[in-house]
């Protein structure tokens, strides 16, 4: 343990957890297995972290749970270390908020700066990026990845990606549109974030899917020097289990 680390009545730490300076355990929290905590992160009462995955064909492997700094992690959260069938780590960054009843399955990577509402329950080998909102009562379905600056709505089914600063909603997910609040609170000027709109609006009213029209040059060239425009074509490139269709 670190310095100015406090655990708090009831709450038990594992022989193999490690926790930084300034940790707080408020009361009733188990962590467990290879866990390492960096500093200032605050778990709130019936917390559940480094737990074997929910996986049926996990063995016992040594596989590992890293949690960065200043994080706060409210009731009842569930976070399960990582399996051998990818790399061995479910991964959360820094300066996230996650509250009740979320559950972080085995192999989920989620970054920095993130509000994920309460009863979130996110699959095996998600990937959520930094500065994303998932809204409460929503379900993240395996192998999907979630692209920084979005927005997701309240009891949202994601089964497909969601491209950056995208704002996405409904069973099944679906693009509404860019997420121009979050960009402007991030300080994005007018005209940063119009170039963006007018991206996804031309995108969005194309007869090509996004796949397609992000790999036609003379489609996209007249935003791509935008970076912002920028993130979202890569993040379309590389998308594997596809994305999330346009609402109509």
């Amino acid at each position: 343990m670190g310095t100015n680390v406090v655990v708090g009545p009831f709450s038990i730490v594992g022989p193999e957890v490690k926790l930084g300076d300034g940790c707080r355990l408020i009361s009733h929290v188990r962590m467990s297995g290879d866990t390492t905590v960096g500093k200032n992160n605050v778990f709130y009462s019936f917390s559940s972290i480094g737990e074997n995955p929910q996986d049926i064909s996990y063995k016992g492997e040594p596989t590992r749970v890293e949690i960065g700094d200043h994080n706060t992690i409210r009731e009842y959260v569930t976070i399960r270390k990582g399996t051998v069938k990818e790399n061995g780590l479910t991964s959360v960054g820094s300066h996230n908020l996650i509250m009740c009843y979320v559950h972080l399955a085995h192999d989920v990577v989620l970054g920095n700066h993130n509000i994920i509402v309460n009863a979130v329950n996110m699959a095996g080998h998600v990937r959520i990026e930094n500065n994303v909102t998932v809204g409460g009562g929503s379900g993240v379905i395996q192998f999907v990845t979630v692209g920084e600056g979005a927005y997701i709505g309240a009891y949202s089914t994601i089964d497909r990606d969601i491209p950056p600063f995208c704002t996405a909603y409904g069973n099944r997910i679906k693009l509404k549109g860019i997420n121009i609040v979050g960009l402007r609170r991030r300080g994005h000027s007018r005209e940063t974030i119009t170039v963006l709109v007018d991206f996804f609006r031309t995108m969005e009213a194309s007869a090509l899917s996004p796949r397609a029209f992000v790999k036609n040059e003379k489609l996209a060239s007249e935003f791509i020097s935008d970076p912002l425009v920028k993130k979202m074509v890569d993040f379309i490139g590389r998308s594997e289990i596809g994305l999330a269709p346009f609402a109509k």
